[in-house]
């Protein structure tokens, strides 16, 4: 039986071949405007503080049921 296994690379061809690889691939991303990264940062936070005000208002809207019905028992 004949073994048809190919012989891996050198481990040291194997990291240079990745890194042309990857410096290959980093050179295709498309990186957004500053402006637009800026636009999307704002919206992000916008929204963090108005879904944390929500959340904050149900618990405490929440917490005061709970406690208005634990004084009814």
């Amino acid at each position: 039986m004949a073994d048809n296994k190919e012989k891996k690379p050198n481990i040291f061809k194997r990291i240079a071949k990745f890194w042309r690889d990857y410096a290959s691939e980093l050179k295709k991303v498309v990186w957004m405007s500053w402006k637009d990264v800026n636009k999307n940062a704002i919206l992000v936070i916008v929204c963090a503080v108005i879904i944390s005000a929500v959340i904050g208002l149900l618990d405490l809207g929440l917490s005061k049921a709970i406690t208005a019905l634990g004084a009814l028992i």
